[in-house]
């Protein structure tokens, strides 16, 4: 039986030789699958395949397409499951030894029958004082700390973010982004109609001249923005470029949605939130800080948009239940949180010191602080070539396509996620894909 992936390298090479153009619709995917004599659910895994590597874009009842300039990004859902691969470098999912332990002592006085049956009730978006005050604490971070009153809760980070997003735009919108952004955003403007404009960054991140210049072009009705360690170039805007943009965001009436989900890890800046208060609604959430599987997003929104905010959350169906809020109460009351976060410091530092062994002769860009890596490949590796060969040795990686915003194709790079595997799998998964970088893409083809 076919394997799902050589099919797709097969088609992969059809697009990249030129014999399937730009804008030519694939056969419909049960015609594909008798075609190329594979089962009808293998041919639909072959075209979410294609879709990931940025080679072809769905159109609802119209089919599937070629990208005009394979390699662009594509509005399809990126990211969101755990990739099939034996090693998984596409999802970032930090644990540390001592996780288990610190957040089990922290449930056992609220699974007590007596209280319990009230912490499994919902709770609205704003939660309880209790709660607003223990994220306060736990979001504070560089001297900023949030007013409780402020903060509003969702089930999740991305609920946090897709309302933010339904709070401060509309069906049409213009929403300014860095000309990589994370991929999900890119699913959540899709479906809520808005039209994402790619915004120029550098060095030190997104260049706030480039906000001014999208917004006299045709105004922008807000902008999505990670400052610190940016996903995926681990990129941390210096105090002075947060400052520029503050006023940037003050003097054009801008509003800003700083996603800070990553920014735990890097305590001594302050957010753009504490430099445009009024114009910002930061958006976090519990899942990087504590477990994976646990499920929190925070907005902090001002008081101006608290109230659409609010209600996109409700209107979504994004509320949190009570009980990860009294958990996320009592964790960061009993000092756990504190803990997590610099064993979580710590185990990043350890895993770039792991890459840096392995990848320090190619071009690749990070943070100390940081769970990712930036992998700049040498020619003449191609991106989709490239991801497609790793997951041939059970290694799933992710290609700048995925967080391009542009329609231009992007960079032959890939964004390595260091956090999933063990120290010791992640050495030799790193191990193994530099040596691939070595080789020609002529020898895998040869496999």
């Amino acid at each position: 039986m076919k394997d799902f992936r050589s099919v797709a390298d097969e088609v992969a090479e059809e697009i990249v030789a030129g014999r399937l153009k730009g804008g030519e619709r694939l056969p419909p995917q049960r015609e594909f699958a008798r075609l190329h004599a594979i089962a009808d659910s293998t041919a639909a895994r072959v075209y979410q395949e294609l879709a990931r590597r940025g080679l072809t874009v769905g159109q609802v009842g119209r089919g599937t397409f070629v990208t005009e300039t394979p390699g662009a990004p594509v509005p399809a859902p990126a990211l969101s499951e755990p990739a099939e691969s034996r090693v998984d470098l596409e999802l970032n999912h930090p644990v540390v030894p001592e996780q288990a332990g610190l957040l089990a002592a922290g449930l056992e006085k609220l699974v007590r029958a007596d209280r319990l049956e009230s912490f499994l009730r919902p709770v609205g978006p704003a939660g309880t004082p209790a709660a607003r005050e223990a994220a306060a604490d736990l979001l504070a971070r560089g001297r900023w700390r949030p007013d409780p009153e402020r903060i509003l809760f969702a089930g999740n980070g991305r609920q946090a973010v897709s309302a933010a997003v339904a709070a401060l735009t509309r069906p049409g919108a213009r929403l300014g982004v860095e000309e990589f952004t994370y991929p999900v955003l890119k699913a959540i403007a899709a479906r809520l109609g808005v039209t994402l404009v790619p915004l120029a960054m550098d060095g030190d991140g997104l260049i706030p001249e480039a906000v001014e210049e999208a917004h006299r072009a045709d105004p922008l009705h807000a902008v999505y923005v990670q400052p610190v360690l940016h996903n995926p170039l681990s990129l941390t805007m210096p105090e002075r470029r947060l400052d520029h943009l503050a006023d940037v965001l003050l003097t054009s009436g801008i509003h800003a949605i700083e996603d800070a989900v990553w920014a735990f890890l890097r305590d001594d800046v302050a957010p753009l939130a504490a430099r445009a208060p009024e114009r910002t609604v930061l958006v976090d959430s519990l899942s990087k800080r504590l477990s994976p599987g646990l499920s929190l997003g925070f907005a902090v929104a001002p008081a101006a948009t608290a109230g659409r905010v609010a209600g996109a959350l409700r209107s979504g169906g994004w509320t949190p239940m009570r009980f990860p809020l009294e958990a996320m109460a009592r964790w960061q009351t009993d000092g756990a949180v504190d803990t997590l976060v610099r064993a979580k410091r710590r185990e990043a530092g350890a895993r770039q010191e792991i890459a840096h062994r392995h990848l320090g002769d190619f071009r690749t860009r990070s943070d100390p602080s940081s769970y990712y890596r930036w992998w700049e490949l040498p020619s003449p590796w191609r991106a989709d070539t490239f991801v497609a060969a790793a997951a041939r040795h059970g290694i799933a990686v992710t290609p700048a396509a995925a967080f391009s915003a542009g329609r231009l194709r992007g960079p032959q790079a890939i964004r390595l996620g260091l956090a999933s595997p063990t120290r010791e799998t992640l050495a030799r998964s790193l191990a193994t894909l530099a040596d691939l970088a070595r080789s020609a893409p002529e020898d895998f083809a040869g496999e």
